[in-house]
């Protein structure tokens, strides 16, 4: 035995190597590739650098090579107005000149305003200082300051890994809380990442037989609800990682939370014949009985010779539907596969729109072919009638109790093996509709009664909060109870 218990644990040792060598290379592999994928991403950032680098030197060459024309065309504007000046300048000293050289008083008087044409020559207006300058310095840069920028670029800092806050995280109502924080404050962090997948093992995840992980991104706080969830697993992993805009950072150590719940499904295999039944759905069929009825008939009737390929067909199906013998009569009842031995449970029953009837709750396995939910002292029900008129009533024993009450499209079933309760709710509002109590003795299975029309349960659901929070008001009380709860 202690060999054995030694081979056993050296045995496990070994699978955890394996499975650790597995991640090992997996490992090496991942950070080839996110090497190569880095490389790949600043070659990109560089090529971006360079690219607005020189869009910002075409521009700017460019405002340079404007200013240059600007001057240029201003002092050749000037230039033509002193060559011009200069021009008639030249004419009237010529003509002055010419003036002067008149040496009789009274031709010299002829030369009409003379003495007013020089004086108003436009070279006496004319600015001799340039109208623009020669300097291009406002137009020079200074990198200085750019270049120690450029010199100080590196790579940006990987967010450190957050820090799931176990004590925060909350299963409840078959939804997950998850809150996490960052080790120290990091101004940098855009959003955050959370992977979650579904394991039935308590502790560190494992590299073999695990579902992969599905991905929550761009979270902007540090709290994150998963909602709608179908527990049906007994753990969930979950993980977080920080990203700022550039890179993500390490996930966080992966935390288990436990989402342990009820879960079954319908048995098929010894429902009634007149039951259609696929796993969490059962559906009355008026002609499953009575096709079983001809099977068997002609099977009766040909027992001899060569099977024919159609009665091959029928044997094989006689022999699929032949187990179905567990109800018959009008009892139209099939049983969950997973018994309630302890603990609390909660299920959820939705019935097609046109069902005429059809009950819920928990039996015993001793339950008679012929036996209907809440007629025996082991089983309990709610049974809807909408033949007629519809009733609304909880069954145990044989004995009925008629609730007033409108019948909700859904109804909650809880049950609490220990504390010896059955109790049904509406299960949109929550609202408590009947309770059973007795001192459960053997273990329960689920029961479902259902004629002309459908079923469909839900299961892997935890106890809601707002039903534990009315069971707790509710114990010590009799508002909805009856003398049917302390039959059993």
């Amino acid at each position: 035995e202690t060999l054995q218990r030694i081979v056993s644990t050296l045995a496990n040792k070994n699978d955890e190597i394996h499975n650790f060598i597995d991640m090992l290379n997996h490992t090496i592999k991942n950070v080839q590739v996110n090497s190569s994928n880095a490389i790949t991403e600043l070659d990109e950032e560089f090529d971006g650098l360079y690219s607005i680098l020189d869009e910002m030197k075409g521009s700017m060459a460019n405002t340079i090579q404007q200013e240059e024309a600007r001057k240029i065309q201003t002092l050749q504007d000037q230039l033509s107005q002193c060559s011009n000046a200069l021009e008639s300048s030249e004419e009237l000293l010529e003509l002055a000149a010419q003036s002067l050289d008149i040496k009789d008083p009274v031709n010299f008087m002829k030369v009409e305003n003379i003495e007013q044409i020089v004086t108003m020559a436009s070279a006496f207006r004319i600015s001799l200082k340039p109208k623009v300058s020669d300097s291009m310095t406002h137009l020079m840069v200074d990198f200085a300051l750019e270049r120690r920028m450029l010199q100080a670029v590196k790579f940006l800092p990987v967010p450190k890994a957050p820090e799931i806050d176990l004590p925060a995280c909350l299963v409840a109502d078959n939804c997950v809380t998850v809150s996490w924080r960052m080790p120290e404050e990091d101004s940098r962090i855009d959003h955050f990442t959370l992977e979650y997948r579904k394991t039935n093992f308590d502790g560190l995840p494992r590299v073999k037989d695990e579902q992969q992980w599905e991905l929550i991104d761009y979270i902007k706080a540090t709290e994150y609800t998963l909602s709608g969830l179908k527990f049906d697993t007994k753990y969930m992993n979950v993980r977080v990682q920080a990203c700022n805009r550039a890179v993500a950072g390490e996930y966080s150590d992966p935390v288990t939370l436990e989402t342990k719940a009820f879960v079954f499904s319908l048995d098929s295999t010894s429902s009634h014949m007149n039951l259609k039944v696929e796993d969490t759905y059962v559906e009355w069929d008026p002609t499953g009985g009575k096709c079983q009825e001809k099977i068997k008939g002609k099977e009766n009737k040909s027992r001899s010779g060569a099977p024919s390929p159609k009665r091959t067909s029928i044997s094989t199906r006689s022999s699929v539907r032949g187990n179905r013998d567990r109800f018959t009569g009008e009892s139209y009842t099939v049983l969950g596969d997973t018994a309630i031995e302890s603990g609390q449970h909660y299920w959820e029953v939705r019935a097609q729109k046109d069902c005429k009837s059809y009950s819920t709750g928990v039996t015993y396995r001793n339950l008679g072919k012929f036996d209907q939910l809440g007629k025996t002292n082991s089983s309990w029900c709610i049974h809807v009638n909408n033949w007629l008129q519809t009733t609304f009533s909880a069954k145990h024993n044989n004995k009925t109790k008629t609730l007033d009450i409108p019948v909700p499209d859904r109804l909650g079933v809880y049950c609490d093996f220990d504390g010896g309760q059955l109790a049904f709710y509406n299960a949109n509002s929550k609202e408590l509709l009947h309770t059973f109590r007795t001192k459960f003795t053997q273990p329960l299975l689920p029961g479902f009664m259902i004629w002309c029309g459908g079923l469909t349960v839900s299961t892997g659901l935890q106890v809601p909060s707002a039903v534990k929070t009315l069971q707790k008001s509710e114990n010590g009380l009799s508002g909805s109870t009856s003398s049917l709860n302390n039959i059993g």
